[in-house]
């Protein structure tokens, strides 16, 4: 009996968020392509967030809109009143 290994092939990643790609090998598989720099086309596997994007390694912070997220929350639930036998009960 003979293992089957995975297909490992050429695949690019693309990082849409930031505008980059980057040509590597693996087992991943696409129905989209994309002709690349050397004139061929290979699958291209779209990704939500790349080392060109994420705060850690490029050492930008994104921008998080924490005030408008607690002001959807305060208009959606109430906000500003202690809840029953909170802190103020003795």
């Amino acid at each position: 009996m003979q293992d089957k290994q995975p297909d490992y092939h050429p695949v690019v990643f693309r990082d849409r968020a930031a505008g980059y790609a980057f040509l590597t090998r693996s087992t991943a598989n696409s129905d989209q392509t994309i002709d690349w720099d050397d004139g061929r086309t290979y699958p291209v596997v779209d990704v939500e967030i790349s080392s060109e994007s994420h705060p850690f390694y490029t050492g930008k912070a994104r921008p998080v809109d924490t005030e408008g997220r607690i002001a959807r929350f305060e208009k959606r639930y109430g906000g500003g009143a202690p809840a029953p036998g909170g802190d103020d009960a003795a």
